[in-house]
């Protein structure tokens, strides 16, 4: 019923003297089964030009829709996925303008999908000192040359610093050609402050060691000294450079 009309008026035209073409519509078979057909409708004319009928030529394409509508349903598969994903991922096109932005990526940065569309990616949200290895990174991508675990800083909307470990993968069009690139990240700012509270207080532990007023060494599992302080090189005479390496008690 939903077709009647249209197909009605496709037919009328073609008897007032107006064909159509590329027309689709639906036909259901005697057993129920839908056909999808794509129609060319001529008017049929007597030997006087008089329009007497129409002419339909049709064409079944049937497996071609099903596949334009398996094609849709991944394609917004996908785009859920994107969407929804628990870490940050973000698109550019072929001359660095965002054109993906995930739910992830507007939380983490404060920036919202219509704030940053269509926005040069390198130029407003990656700070001057990184531009350039963001930059030769995407546009690796865009040339086929694929980039995994790249570490950058990027600056949120109030300005506070996020680091993103980032895996950077061409995306192709159907004949395989570059049009773009599509960054998936890692918010790794809560490791990267662990790293470096680490490396802080290791650095605080070896200048407590050296500048202890009490001899201190270490040794390793073959009794070979690893450790040996300002006090333990000032009492015995030996420098640290002397004695690291040696067998503590030989």
């Amino acid at each position: 019923a939903d077709f009647r009309s249209t197909v009605s008026e496709v037919l009328e035209n073609a008897l007032k003297g107006r064909g159509t073409a590329n027309f689709e519509f639906p036909l259901y078979t005697k057993d129920g089964r839908r056909v999808e057909v794509l129609l060319n409708a001529t008017p049929r004319r007597n030997m006087a030009r008089q329009v007497v009928g129409v002419i339909g030529v049709g064409q079944d394409i049937t497996e071609r829709k099903e596949v334009e509508i398996e094609k849709t349903r991944v394609a917004q598969e996908l785009q859920t996925f994107i969407d929804t994903a628990n870490a940050p991922i973000f698109g550019i096109d072929d001359k660095g303008l965002i054109n993906e932005w995930n739910n992830k990526s507007a939380e983490i940065t404060g920036f919202s999908r219509q704030m940053v569309f269509g926005q040069n990616l390198v130029e407003k949200y990656i700070t001057e000192e990184y531009r350039e290895q963001v930059k030769m990174v995407l546009d690796n991508a865009l040339e086929g040359e694929e980039t995994a675990n790249f570490e950058f800083p990027l600056f949120t909307k109030s300005g506070r610093r996020v680091d993103v470990l980032l895996n950077a993968t061409t995306r192709r069009d159907v004949t395989g050609r570059p049009i773009g690139v599509i960054g998936v990240g890692q918010d790794i700012t809560e490791r990267k402050q662990v790293e470096e509270e680490k490396t802080r207080v290791a650095q605080e532990l070896q200048t407590f060691i050296d500048t202890a007023n009490a001899p201190i060494f270490g040794i390793d599992a073959n009794g070979l000294v690893n450790e040996w302080n300002n006090k333990a090189a000032e009492i015995t005479g030996y420098s640290k450079a002397e004695v690291l390496g040696k067998n503590l008690v030989e």
